[in-house]
């Protein structure tokens, strides 16, 4: 157990949206969200997962919907709080803590938020150890856990409980749902026991995430390239350098779609990537080669500040850095590549890890 203050959330912040492989939503509107409550309820207590009782109900909150839509659709802080009041009602038990879907962007925020305004302990656990654009994407999912009973709430006031016959059906109803709430919602979903995420949950990606965020902040203050400690410490890889020169984004059935190319700098000098993303990068290639693609983390930072850079930020001219990094092995089972490998966004191409692409290359059709 230990207190998070205002270092800690905004290191964690930065961590977030470097594991949210571009989606999760944007972290700043989320930070903002989490350091407000901290200056009017007091700090957050983060829990170990192992410090969590067996019989203890615990449930996940945060944002659903395309992360385009938070730049002019910013939650205004009631959404969350309605979605897990709903839920306590409905299953006549109360929440012993709280815990994130996913290490990404908005979503690692928006429950340290709430955490804080219910005076609620945050678990360090989540289901994906990065960002997936689907509620099914998650390790409890694998774990054969029901998502629901499964709340959306809107800004309006609109509250909506699902409860479905299996995850993918939870998907699909909340999705529809969402587009008419205007494209966005909060969610508390995945209500399970203590025992439940100590054997399924991603351990430790808070901590990780704020690992990220004090690398970046520290490597500047002692003049170490920040991309070469990120590298490091996340066990990743350096796929690409080079310059934003298209950008084609749209949104669509609840996500934002698109692709980005970038044009390549020095040793990259004369190569093209190719980024293709559904609120998160799911594909990173050249002309000729792949070089990542899901359920591997592909993210994108600032070539000079290591600063990570969202789908909905990435803009014309931005000088950038894409990274590769091996999934957590849950994912990398055939169920995993089944639930968000390749084949599932409509690729068709065999799941290959990053370290085998960086080594030996797949060369494409």
């Amino acid at each position: 157990m230990r207190v998070l203050g205002k270092q800690e959330i905004e290191d964690m912040a930065v961590g977030a949206a470097l594991l949210g492989t571009g989606g999760g939503g944007d972290p700043y509107i989320g930070k903002l969200m989490a350091l407000q409550a901290i200056e009017e309820y007091g700090p957050i207590t983060l829990l170990s997962v192992n410090e969590v009782p067996d019989d203890a109900f615990v449930v996940s909150t945060g944002m659903l919907g395309a992360p385009s839509v938070m730049i002019e659709k910013v939650p205004n802080g009631n959404e969350a709080k309605e979605a897990l009041e709903t839920l306590e009602h409905f299953m006549g038990k109360k929440v012993f803590a709280i815990y994130p879907i996913e290490a990404g962007g908005l979503n690692s925020m928006l429950p340290l938020a709430l955490a804080a305004r219910l005076g609620l302990p945050v678990v360090d656990v989540d289901g994906m150890g990065r960002a997936f654009p689907e509620m099914q994407m998650v390790t409890f999912y694998l774990d054969g856990i029901q998502a629901s009973p499964f709340v959306i709430a809107d800004e309006k006031g609109n509250v909506t409980l699902l409860k479905t016959i299996d995850n993918l059906w939870a998907e699909r109803i909340a999705r529809a749902a969402t587009i008419q709430k205007g494209g966005a919602v909060m969610f508390a979903v995945y209500p399970m026991t203590g025992r439940n995420l100590k054997e399924s949950g991603i351990h430790d990606s808070l901590k990780l995430e704020e690992e990220i965020g004090r690398t970046i902040r520290l490597s500047k203050e002692d003049n170490c390239d920040p991309i070469q400690e990120i590298l490091s410490l996340t066990g990743g890889f350096e796929l690409f350098r080079g310059k934003v020169t298209d950008i084609n984004r749209k949104t669509e059935a609840g996500f934002l779609r698109g692709t980005a190319k970038l044009e390549g700098l020095a040793t990259y000098k004369g190569d093209v990537m190719e980024l293709r993303f559904q609120n998160e990068h799911l594909l990173a290639k050249t002309q000729d080669r792949l070089l990542c693609i899901t359920p591997d983390l592909i993210a994108v930072v600032d070539a000079e500040t290591a600063i990570p850079i969202t789908t909905e930020g990435l803009r014309y001219g931005s000088r950038a850095v894409v990274i590769g990094i091996p999934c957590h092995p849950k994912w990398r089972t055939a169920k995993g590549i089944e639930t968000c490998g390749p084949r599932y966004f409509g690729y068709d191409i065999d799941y290959t890890p990053v370290e085998t692409l960086i080594g030996k290359g797949v060369a494409l059709k």
